[in-house]
Order: structure tokens, then sequence, then C-alpha cells
């Protein structure tokens, strides 16, 4: 293999579709490794169908925004470019809440203001600000995928978990409990189970999220073991990007730069 190419996540060459994808489902995974998003995290996943509806309603706008980001980041003047971004995410959620209102209106309802909300989720703006903003638009669009992908599988499999503990159902079909799908002498034992109510809660969502990250942090353990790059597992949110420390020295440098130019015109005064 070429030395000269630039690796990403997992080895893979980077800005390739297949290492943005895999970047968002395992080294940057959103939920599990960053730890950004938990409000929608946290808030609409008492069921698996809940969780996959906001999940792929995010991936849409994730890749889409992504897209136009990186599209217009050479035109966008880097003093606007916060309220750019906001009206490019917002425009795409628009979109979604017309056709879920159109088309899937329970669902839309279930959701609640969870769906207006994705213009700020952190995931969004912080790919937007990360990534797309200084990518080309084919890799920006897969990064948008592959971290909505993430975001997807992450809060179905905590959506499913509760559901499932919490209520014996899977995408509501009842498997555990009275009522149960499954005939015969295997039914009637799978009947007797009794729901833990608990994991429906709020604190249920704490309890399974809890158990997904150990899962996580056990993989990068075994990666670790084997002698395997794990670098880029690492939580803090969308300031954890790779340009993000030169960004700040440059703040910092203004500052600097201003403090020393009103220095200079309180002594010539």
């Amino acid at each position: 293999m070429d030395n000269s190419v630039k690796k990403g996540a997992l080895g893979l060459k980077a800005g390739t579709p297949a290492e943005r994808i895999m970047n968002g489902l395992v080294v940057e995974n959103p939920t599990l490794v960053l730890m950004i998003g938990m409000c929608p995290t946290l808030a609409v996943t008492t069921s698996a169908i809940n969780g996959l509806t906001m999940g792929l309603a995010t991936t849409f706008v994730l890749a889409l925004s992504n897209a136009v980001i990186s599209l217009l980041r050479k035109v966008i003047p880097d003093t606007v470019r916060i309220p750019a971004f906001i009206v490019v995410i917002a425009s795409f959620v628009t979109l979604v809440q017309l056709i879920m209102q159109a088309y899937l209106p329970a669902m839309y309802t279930a959701l609640g203001v969870y769906i207006p909300l994705i213009v700020v989720n952190c995931i969004i703006f912080g790919r937007a600000e990360a990534y797309a903003s200084k990518n080309g638009i084919f890799p920006a669009f897969f990064d948008g995928i592959g971290m909505g992908l993430g975001f997807t599988i992450s809060i179905t499999c905590i959506g499913l978990l509760r559901e499932f503990i919490g209520g014996g159902t899977a995408f509501d079909v009842q498997i555990l409990g009275e009522g149960t799908v499954v005939p015969g002498a295997v039914g009637a034992f799978l009947s007797l189970y009794q729901p833990v109510r608990i994991f429906i809660l709020q604190a249920g969502a704490f309890f399974v999220l809890a158990v997904l990250i150990a899962i996580m942090n056990k993989v990068k353990a075994d990666m670790e073991a084997k002698g395997k790059d794990t670098s880029h597992f690492k939580a803090g949110g969308c300031c954890q990007a790779p340009n993000a420390k030169k960004t700040f020295e440059k703040i910092e440098k203004k500052e600097a730069e201003k403090a020393a130019e009103s220095k200079e015109s309180e002594v010539e005064e």
C-alpha cells in the first residue's frame, strides 16, 4: 500500500465513502463515542420505531446539509458562516417536517418538538463546522450519511432494548408477557414475563445508554489489545474537530493583536 495515501478511520483511505461511513458508525459514533445529541437520544427512545424514525430524519438532514454547506463553503463569508449554516439546516428540517406531517402524521405527533429541534442538534451543526465547511462535497455527503447511520443505529438499539425490557415488545410486536404472538408452549412460557417498567421511564434511557457505551469501550479495549490504533476513539463532541486547535489559536492571535492596537492608541493619545 502506498505510504503517501492519507489514512482515516480504521486505516481506510481518508475521504472515501467507506472511510466516512465507518468513521460515523464506529470511530466517531455520535452517541456512543462522542456522546453528543443526547437530548433526542434520551427523550425519544421509548420505542425502536421512534428511534429509527428520528435517526432517519436526522440522517436525511445531515447528509444534504453537509453537501450544500460543502458546495457553498468558498462562497459563504467567514463572518456569517454560523447564520448561513443554520439557514441551510433549517431548510432541510422544514422539508422533513412537511413530509412527516403529510405521510407520517402519527409518528410526527409522537416525536413532537424533537423534529424541529433537529435544527439545533449539535451533531448536525458540529459536522457542518468541523467537516463539511472544510472538505469536498462527496466526502461531506458521505460523512453526513456515516454520522447519521451511527446515530440511527445507536438510538434504535436503545429504543429496542427499552421497549423489549420495559414492555416485552419489539417494533410494537408483543414478544414477551401477556398477549405474546409466539404460539404453543414457548408462547405460554414467554407470557409469564413481567415487564420492567422503569426501562420505559427516563431512568431506563440512562441504564441502556450506559450498557451500550460500556460495550463500545470493550470493543475499543480489544482493539488496543490487538495493537490497533484507537486514538480517534475519543469523547468531546463538536469541539474535537481536527482543526479546532488551529481555530482557537487564530482567535487568540486576533484578540492579542486587538489588545496591542488598543494599547498603542492609548500611548499615542
